[in-house]
């Protein structure tokens, strides 16, 4: 089922001149590793970041640490600084940033186990980029269960993004 949709996925984005940069917390590089293990990726594939940790979070895509303190790393305002530290990086016409709590353990009330931010850049043109955060909740319990939940959501959105909207 991956597979089929990271196959279209490269059809799609190469027939339409796109590539993708990914930056990914509680799924570990499982995206990543789903779309470069098919053969083809390298025509759409640009950069995957695992940044597991907030100090990589800041380190690597340039979040702000207050944004972290503040809102915590599983949140919108951290997913979206996620995103846009990736694209000052990455500049992929389409990138997504990854963050939630996989369990078994970390949950809280405002963010229990299976919440997953999700947040969706694509290039509209050479200077717009425009935005998009998700929440949403994976009713599982199993760790691996929520990661591949969440790449599958990731996948199916990308496909969703690329079929419908006019990029550059």
């Amino acid at each position: 089922m991956i597979k089929d949709k990271v196959l279209l996925l490269i059809k799609i984005s190469k027939k339409n001149n796109l590539n993708i940069s990914v930056a990914e917390s509680c799924t570990g590089g499982l995206l990543s590793s789903s779309i470069i293990e098919i053969p083809g990726a390298s025509d759409i594939f640009n950069s995957g970041f695992v940044t597991y940790s907030n100090i990589a979070k800041i380190k690597h895509l340039g979040v702000n640490q207050d944004i972290v303190k503040k809102f915590g790393a599983v949140s919108n305002e951290t997913s979206l600084a996620m995103a846009k530290g990736l694209y000052s990086i990455s500049k992929s016409n389409l990138i997504v940033s990854i963050t939630g709590v996989a369990g078994p353990g970390g949950g809280t009330l405002k963010n229990p186990v299976g919440t997953v931010y999700f947040t969706f850049g694509v290039k509209q043109n050479k200077k717009t980029v425009t935005y998009s955060t998700y929440r949403l909740n994976f009713k599982s319990k199993n760790r691996v269960g929520i990661q591949k939940k969440s790449v599958n959501y990731v996948l199916d959105k990308f496909i969703e993004i690329v079929k419908t909207h006019k990029l550059d």
